[in-house]
């Protein structure tokens, strides 16, 4: 299908996008990388009036290294993030996460920011912010704060961006010592989105004994979520296989899971579980070969 008609407008400066944004109100739509907007538009499920193209403001695509901190602009391409050699070394969660959103073409022009303010239920990235707690910079024509990733998903394409933000940035923290990390999902086979997606920080103590665990899930429930429950269930116990499979058995707890013609709710959180078990393994068995 066709979208329906819109004007288009490509400001110069980060200023001038957030004067038309605060400008046109619900009426004006951010542009970034385009794959998540122009799909819903050409389905005429968004019809923006009026589209801002922000895709030429350079000064939005960085990977700096910030004290124990990791921070980078929200015009990042998926790829520039999988191919990046601090990340790695720093953050190697992100590039796990990167290389799995959908093909080469979409993590070419894809970016982080706009995707994790499109907050597709299924998409990648939010299950890495959550599980690292990661903080999204959200400027306005009135200021800028910082938003922790576990209060800006707000359920089903819905963020806790007031009318007239835009994401600039996305401090994620390094890995620290000790510490190993994962994504793992069952990707949908026509679309390549995440119909449980498991993003996991392992941090074992001297002895070998999970001091922390971070476990973010999308792809289950309306947004992506904090799995808690496993969290608890694992630390401080020895990693083991045993210990690992109770753990992940809480991965769907409190959680409604949505369900489709692809997959029930009983099966994604089934998913959930099993997606959870392998990225703790995963993740402990790297960290365990970085002590």
């Amino acid at each position: 299908m066709i979208p329906e008609p819109f004007e288009y407008h490509v400001p110069k400066t980060l200023e001038e996008a957030a004067q038309l944004i605060a400008q046109f109100g619900e009426d004006g739509k951010l542009l970034a990388g385009g794959h998540s907007l122009l799909p819903l538009m050409k389905l005429r499920l968004a019809s923006p009036k009026h589209l801002i193209d922000i895709a030429r403001l350079d000064g939005l695509r960085y990977i700096n290294e910030k004290d124990a901190y990791i921070e980078i602009g929200a015009l990042t391409t998926h790829y520039r993030i999988e191919s990046s050699s601090l990340l790695k070394e720093k953050c190697p969660l992100l590039p796990m996460t990167a290389r799995e959103i959908g093909d080469v073409q979409v993590r070419n022009k894809g970016t982080l920011g706009g995707s994790l303010a499109h907050a597709d239920p299924a998409a990648d990235w939010p299950a890495a912010a959550v599980a690292l707690d990661a903080e999204l910079k959200a400027v306005s024509t009135t200021g800028e704060r910082w938003v922790p990733a576990s209060k800006f998903f707000m359920g089903l394409m819905a963020t806790a961006l007031n009318p007239g933000e835009i994401v600039t940035a996305i401090r994620f923290p390094a890995l620290p010592a000790r510490s190993g990390d994962a994504y793992l999902k069952h990707r949908h086979p026509a679309s390549g989105f995440a119909v449980a997606g498991v993003a996991v920080r392992v941090t074992l103590d001297e002895k070998g004994a999970v001091e922390s665990a971070r476990v973010g899930i999308t792809g289950v429930a309306t947004a992506a979520y904090r799995a808690s429950a496993v969290e608890e269930a694992i630390q401080g116990k020895s990693p083991t296989a045993r210990n690992l499979l109770h753990a992940a058995s809480h991965a769907a707890d409190g959680v409604e899971a949505t369900g489709d013609l692809y997959a029930s709710a009983e099966y994604r959180s089934h998913l959930a579980r099993v997606y959870t078990e392998r990225a703790l393994a995963a993740a402990v068995e790297r960290a365990t070969a970085s002590r």
